[in-house]
């Protein structure tokens, strides 16, 4: 039986009674106990106890075992009382309805808000491990974590909490002999192990490094674990030994020095093994000490004493304070062998060069961590609770340079992502602010198209509700559907990512194609219906027309860009051609016009009845014009404008071809309507926006039928380069009606002149 408190009924006594009132409705703290209140781990402990006793997490450790190993770490690094109190608080909070609440009201706001990050992350680390992806994704995904962990870790104790935590399970598993999940050795050594460093936590950080060593390559660990020949406990003794007898010896001879000592740990000693290609007999610093003293002069005076008592190792000698690294990292660095006649490394440095080292460009972070020759070297001894006692900022500025490292690596800076699950417990990044449909879209793009509600953390919320980092999303989906044109409102707020807008927008584009190529699909099969040419295909008609698709032709067809007249002369059959001696035997017999019949085309030759005649392209006579013939080679008669160039000077040279013409009554097309006559405009006027869609305003407020156009710009020409040359081909059946518009195109903003060509 469980009580409101989701406890069973023999849990909640101890609870009850650090509580007062009814619950879940009023939570007043208890006044606690003086012997509670001076020590708040025992209080802690014994609120946590009746939760923790019979569990086991996840990674199958007795929950109150591994509460208790985390608070021994953190006193072990010197964390305050009510820092040990909180790790069995964030464990109980697994077995409580509301943890939040009930701790807030137990033991204050502060411990409640710990509470709830830390099992956030918890939750966060547990998803990235569990999620079953492909090997480059699993990357990303370990990535992710890792900028999640900074941005939840504002709270310095929830950083703290978490390194404890990780190092208690990798003792676990080293110590009961249990198999360690790959992913979880991995994540350590990735993310918790590099915090560690950066945080100046080195004996969290070592250890980290060597367990997950151990799980990661067993092989490679027990292999150098054996080839040192001794255990860790005695490398420490014997560097402590030779740090001690240097210190003395330095301050004898009045060198102000503060010396610094702790073997490799076996990952380390690994990592630059592999990474200089060295065996083991050719690492000298197994063992290191480290001299921080005032004054540069004292650098080399050190280095001076320290060859005089001790052996140098040829060619092992770097001075980086005279040449500086790229990065700014100065120091000397030597190696001599020690009195028991092994080698050990020693770096002299200033305080101010160890404090650059420590805190600058060239801190642990870019130097150790992620250095292009991937090796770590030497981590020296940093005791994290002078940090603590000194100055509580300092550990804040670490972390906050590991921000700086990581955005200038990824780009935006964690205040502007934000980091959610997918119900698989993928990490998905999204812009801050970002929506629910906002997730959809990242998620996949047809996910987006058919999302219409969505679930956070299991409960239903608008769509357009802002995510959260830590919260998971749920997407509810149709099956087949598309985005709502108020996902693009941004009053609505429905989306915030640039990505997704574009890929609602790219879905509606593609609506509208589709619906102008279905409109243009419709009208070139009513036109083959009509010209009995319904055996053809459509896309070989395309082809044909110069077009790449059938698809082609329609979307232009239904935009109104290509007219139909085209495909109409492309499939009527050529009217058969007059011969041309033919017909200048007809114009020198004949004398008179037929007799009152009208030729097909509206044009009478004189003298000569219906003979095949075509308009002239290059000066496109039309009714009234004054025009004459001329007699072609095999295409009949050429019917040009009287004033035509062209015409004058084929009349110069042939004259014998010209031949008289007139304008007759034109035949009906098949609709029943006049004949059409092509007719070439040219208008100039300085080029603007929206030039071109207001002289085609104009064509269609007179009716006019545009046949094609073709601009030309002066830009690129200096001397004419705002001049808009535009050439249209209209089709009028009296050219009386062009005087009209020829006026009204001069009235047009910009137009400079308007004339046919």
């Amino acid at each position: 039986m469980k009580t409101e408190l989701g406890l069973r009924q023999d849990q909640a006594a101890p609870i009850v009674a650090l509580l007062d009132g009814d619950l879940p409705n009023r939570l007043p703290a208890a006044p606690p106990r003086a012997e509670e209140t001076a020590d708040p781990v025992r209080r802690a402990r014994a609120f946590a106890e009746p939760l923790l006793a019979d569990h086991r997490l996840g990674t199958g450790e007795p929950a109150l075992d591994h509460a208790d190993g985390v608070a021994a770490i953190l006193a072990g690094v010197g964390a305050a009382p009510s820092m040990q109190a909180a790790s069995y608080l964030v464990y109980a909070g697994d077995y409580l309805n509301k943890p939040e609440e009930i701790v807030a009201k137990a033991f204050g706001e502060s411990d409640a808000s710990l509470v709830a990050h830390t099992r956030r992350l918890v939750q966060i680390q547990r998803a990235a491990r569990e999620a079953r992806v492909e090997e480059q994704r699993r990357q990303e995904q370990t990535e992710l974590v890792r900028k999640m962990l900074l941005a939840f870790s504002r709270d310095l104790r929830v950083v703290l909490l978490r390194l404890a935590s990780r190092l208690q399970s990798l003792r676990w598993y080293a110590a009961t002999k249990t198999p360690c999940p790959r992913e979880l050795a991995a994540e350590s050594l990735q993310v918790f192990a590099p915090l560690a460093n950066r945080l100046g936590i080195w004996q969290i950080k070592w250890e980290l490094e060597d367990l997950a060593f151990r799980f990661l390559e067993p092989e490679h660990y027990h292999q150098l674990a054996k080839g040192l020949h001794e255990k860790r406990v005695e490398r420490e003794q014997s560097v402590e030994s030779v740090r001690a007898a240097l210190e003395r010896e330095l301050q004898a001879h009045g060198i102000a020095a503060q010396v610094q000592g702790r073997p490799k740990h076996l990952y380390s000693i690994w990592k630059k093994m592999r990474g200089k290609g060295l065996t083991l007999e050719r690492v000298f610093d197994l063992r290191a000490l480290r001299v921080v003293v005032p004054e540069v002069a004292d650098c080399y005076a050190v280095l001076a004493r320290l060859h005089e008592l001790y052996k140098p190792v040829d060619g092992e000698f770097d001075d980086y304070i005279a040449r500086p690294k790229p990065n700014g990292y100065q120091s000397l660095h030597t190696v001599v062998i020690a009195a028991d006649g092994r080698p050990m490394e020693v770096q002299i440095r200033t305080r101010s060069m160890h404090e650059h080292a420590e805190h600058g460009v060239a801190a642990h972070w870019a130097y150790k961590e992620a250095g292009t020759k991937g090796y770590a070297g030497v981590s020296a001894a940093g005791e994290f609770e002078e940090q603590v006692a000194q100055a509580r900022k300092a550990v804040l500025r670490q972390l906050l340079a590991w921000e700086r490292d990581y955005v200038a690596e990824s780009g935006p800076s964690f205040d502007d992502r934000i980091y959610v699950f997918t119900p698989q417990a993928n990490v998905v990044e999204l812009c801050a602010g970002a929506t629910a449909v906002d997730f959809a879209y990242a998620v996949h793009t047809d996910l987006g198209h058919r999302c219409r509600g969505a679930k956070v953390d299991g409960q239903m919320v608008p769509l357009n509700t802002p995510l959260q980092s830590g919260q998971t999303v749920e997407i509810v989906a149709l099956k087949e559907g598309g985005p709502s044109l108020d996902w693009l409102n941004p009053e609505l707020g429905y989306l915030q990512s640039q990505r997704s807008k574009a890929k609602v927008r790219a879905w509606f584009n593609a609506q509208v194609q589709s619906q102008t190529i279905a409109k243009g699909r419709e009208l070139v099969e009513k036109l083959l219906q009509r010209e009995g040419k319904t055996a053809i295909k459509l896309d070989d008609l395309a082809g044909r027309l110069g077009f790449k698709s059938a698809d082609a032709l329609f979307e232009v067809v239904g935009k109104d860009e290509y007219s139909l007249r085209n495909i109409e002369t492309l499939l009527r059959p050529p009217v058969p051609e007059a011969d041309e001696e033919e017909l200048l035997v007809q114009k020198h017999t004949k004398g008179a016009v037929g007799e009152g019949r009208t030729p097909k085309g509206g044009v009478l030759v004189v003298g000569v009845d219906s003979l095949l005649t075509s308009l002239a392209r290059c000066c496109r006579p039309a009714p009234p014009d004054p025009i004459t013939g001329y007699v072609t080679r095999g295409k009949g008669v050429a019917i040009h404008r009287a004033d035509c160039a062209n015409l004058r000077q084929m009349a110069q040279s042939a004259p014998e071809r010209v031949i008289a013409v007139a304008w007759g009554e034109p035949a009906p097309d098949r609709a029943g309507k006049g004949a059409l006559y092509p007719v070439d405009l040219v208008v100039e006027a300085a080029d603007r926006p929206g030039l071109l869609r207001d002289v085609l305003e104009l064509f269609a407020k007179d009716k006019l039928n545009v046949v094609s156009v073709n601009q030309q710009s002066g830009k690129g020409k200096p001397a004419r380069s705002d001049l808009s040359r535009m050439n249209f081909t209209v089709e009028v059946s009296d050219a009386q009606r062009l005087q009209q518009t020829l006026v009204a195109l001069s009235q047009v903003s910009g137009v400079r002149s308007a004339r046919r060509r």
